[in-house]
C-alpha cells in the first residue's frame, strides 16, 4: 500500500512538472509568449526562471516528504495529508465556471485534466497511506526496531 502511495506521489510530481513545461513552452498561447507580450523579452525570461525555481524548490520539498513517508515517518505522512487537503481546498475554491466561457472543448478538457489529475493522484496516495493496513507501517515501534539494528 505504502509503495503504491509512494509511486502515486512521484507521478503527481512528474505530472506537475510536465504540465508546467507544456504550459510555459508548448501549448499555445504559451506562458512565455504571454509574458513576452506583457513585459520585455528579458523580463519574460526572468519570470520563467523564477517560476522554474519555485517549481524546483516545491517539488524538492515534496520529494523530501515523499521519501520520508516511504521510510515510515508518520510526521511526513501527516504533512503530506495536510498539504493535500490545502491543495484540494485551494482547487475547489479557485474553480470558476466563467473560466470556460468561449473556450473550445479541447481547451476545457485540457484545463480540467491538468487541474484535477495531480489532485486525484495525491488523493489516492493519501487514501492508501491511511488505510488500516498501512498504519502498522508507520508505527513508532517499527522505527525503534530499525534504529536498534
Amino acid at each position: 500500500m505504502v509503495e503504491t502511495a509512494f509511486l502515486l506521489l512521484l507521478a503527481a510530481i512528474a505530472v506537475d512538472a510536465v504540465v508546467w513545461t507544456l504550459d510555459t513552452f508548448v501549448i499555445a498561447p504559451s506562458g512565455l509568449d504571454e509574458m513576452r507580450t506583457e513585459t520585455s523579452g528579458s523580463g519574460a525570461i526572468q519570470q520563467v526562471a523564477v517560476s522554474a525555481g519555485f517549481l524546483i524548490l516545491t517539488s524538492g520539498l515534496f520529494l523530501f516528504f515523499v521519501f520520508q513517508m516511504r521510510q515510515g515517518r508518520n510526521w511526513a505522512r501527516n504533512t503530506l495529508a495536510a498539504v493535500a487537503a490545502l491543495v484540494a481546498f485551494f482547487l475547489m475554491n479557485s474553480v470558476s465556471m466563467n473560466e470556460f466561457d468561449g473556450a473550445s472543448t479541447a481547451d476545457v478538457i485540457y484545463d480540467v485534466f491538468v487541474s484535477v489529475s495531480p489532485v486525484f493522484l495525491v488523493a489516492g496516495a493519501v487514501l492508501l497511506m491511511f488505510l488500516p493496513t498501512a498504519n502498522t507501517y508507520f508505527s513508532p515501534t517499527k522505527h525503534t526496531d530499525q534504529q536498534a539494528a
